[in-house]
């Protein structure tokens, strides 16, 4: 999909950010954007600010952990703009500082909420409005470099195990859709200098309403602050792996010698005599 000029496309989490970023580098490319947040007031604010670089960008309130909210999205974005034909399914929420053990019940519901239901409610209802006209498409999805490994010492399991499940709903869909004219691209950053480090004070009411864990919060911050990309490099990657269909796109530093280093594991583990292949 080279063309993205006079397409429409949706971004959840557009209120700041990576989905911020990407909202901005489509707008620059000439698409019509939907801009969904479940922050009403701040993705409004945002859409005000992108109106001097494209007049048909609209803002709209989404919970991506609900699937009627997503669907009362698309059909704004419908209503407004006809087709759409790019989603960015990108909403997400940290989870770090704490031992697996520790982690409470709500805390899981919340990062699976967000991070896979979020990506799941979006493959459900935007690859089906994309396949409907039969023109060109794309589906974007945020995963991470957490979606490839777990770095010691790091105490986010919960939210790399979300990102795993992010890069293989990607890998799953492209399959599905090859040989079709909607593309795939699943979006891999490093530390991105974002707010997701405060994502649980947006905790929606149904889901136990805002928390935040002041300490943990600071050490992320702090983390993406002094190693985060700017988030419109990551908008503008976007934007490339649209146009050039490209799947795996990574973007910032990548911890690519701890990655690698899994895959070794993994490949000398097939060479054991207990495994045959077919």
């Amino acid at each position: 999909m080279k063309d993205i000029s006079g397409k429409t496309a949706i971004v959840t989490g557009a209120a700041s950010g990576i989905g911020l970023g990407i909202a901005t580098a489509l707008a620059e490319a000439g698409a019509n954007v939907v801009m969904a947040d479940i922050q009403k007031a701040a993705v409004e604010q945002a859409a005000d600010a992108l109106a001097g670089t494209n007049k048909r960008v609209m803002a709209v309130e989404i919970d991506v952990t609900q699937e009627q909210s997503v669907l009362d999205a698309l059909a704004e974005a419908e209503s407004n703009f006809g087709k759409l034909h790019i989603a960015c399914n990108n909403a997400g929420v940290p989870m770090h500082g704490t031992g697996l053990v520790d982690v409470p019940p709500e805390d899981w519901a919340f990062v699976i909420g967000v991070n896979v239901w979020g990506i799941i409610h979006g493959i459900r209802h935007f690859v089906p409005a994309i396949r409907k006209h039969g023109e060109d498409g794309h589906i974007v999805n945020t995963a991470s470099v957490a979606g490839f490994q777990n770095r010691r010492g790091t105490d986010q399991a919960p939210y790399s195990m979300s990102k795993y499940a992010a890069l293989s709903l990607s890998e799953a869909l492209e399959h599905e859709l090859d040989g079709t004219n909607i593309g795939v691209s699943v979006l891999c950053p490093g530390p991105i200098a974002t707010n997701i480090a405060h994502g649980a004070r947006n905790r929606p009411a149904h889901m136990g309403g805002p928390q935040a864990s002041a300490s943990d919060e600071a050490v992320l911050a702090e983390r993406l602050a002094t190693q985060g990309l700017d988030p419109k490099q990551a908008g503008e990657r976007v934007v490339a792996a649209i146009r050039e269909n490209t799947f795996y796109a990574f973007v910032g530093a990548v911890p690519a010698d701890v990655i690698q280093e899994r895959h070794r594991r993994i490949e000398e583990a097939l060479g054991s005599s207990w495994v045959s292949h077919y």
